[in-house]
């Protein structure tokens, strides 16, 4: 047969009662820092934003006229109608040319096209090509130079946007 059993859940234990009471002390000393650590925080960073808000803002640095003449510049190249004018070099290109610069004026509205061609008659055919091209005109050669079997030689044009 089972005998009962009393359990008396609620008895006194023997344990020290002082360890409760010094470990709520020492959480309140936390809490109690952890507060002022953020107090203190707040404090300086509103000293710093009131600072911050009495300093003059700075003063935008001054461009030179020259520098303000090359970013209208620059702003005015990148506005050109660039790929017509890869179309008209495309449509005019040969295997006996090679082009060695491409510059735009953007104030006359022309380009200077320089290459070298294998002979003579390669540089003029190509001068051709390119006067037959949409979106150029008035092309011409503006200088030709004989170096050895080849050409180098210049074109101007005007560019026109279509």
């Amino acid at each position: 047969m089972m005998q009962r059993l009393d359990i008396d859940f609620r008895a006194a234990r023997g344990g020290s009662p002082w360890i409760g009471r010094v470990l709520l002390a020492a959480a309140a000393c936390v809490a109690l820092d952890a507060g002022l650590s953020y107090h203190s925080a707040r404090q300086v960073m509103a000293e710093g934003q009131a600072r911050l808000g009495k300093r003059a803002p700075a003063a935008a640095p001054k461009a030179s006229p020259q520098e303000v003449a090359a970013v209208r510049e620059t702003v005015q190249r990148l506005a050109l109608p660039w790929d017509e004018l890869f179309t008209a070099l495309e449509s005019a290109a040969s295997d006996k040319v090679a082009l060695a610069a491409i510059e735009p004026d953007v104030r006359s509205g022309t380009v200077t096209i320089s290459g070298d061609g294998k002979d003579y008659l390669a540089a003029l055919s190509y001068v051709l090509n390119l006067s037959r091209s949409e979106g150029l005109e008035r092309v011409q050669l503006v200088r030709h130079e004989q170096k050895n079997e080849s050409v180098s030689f210049a074109v101007s044009a005007a560019w026109s946007a279509k």
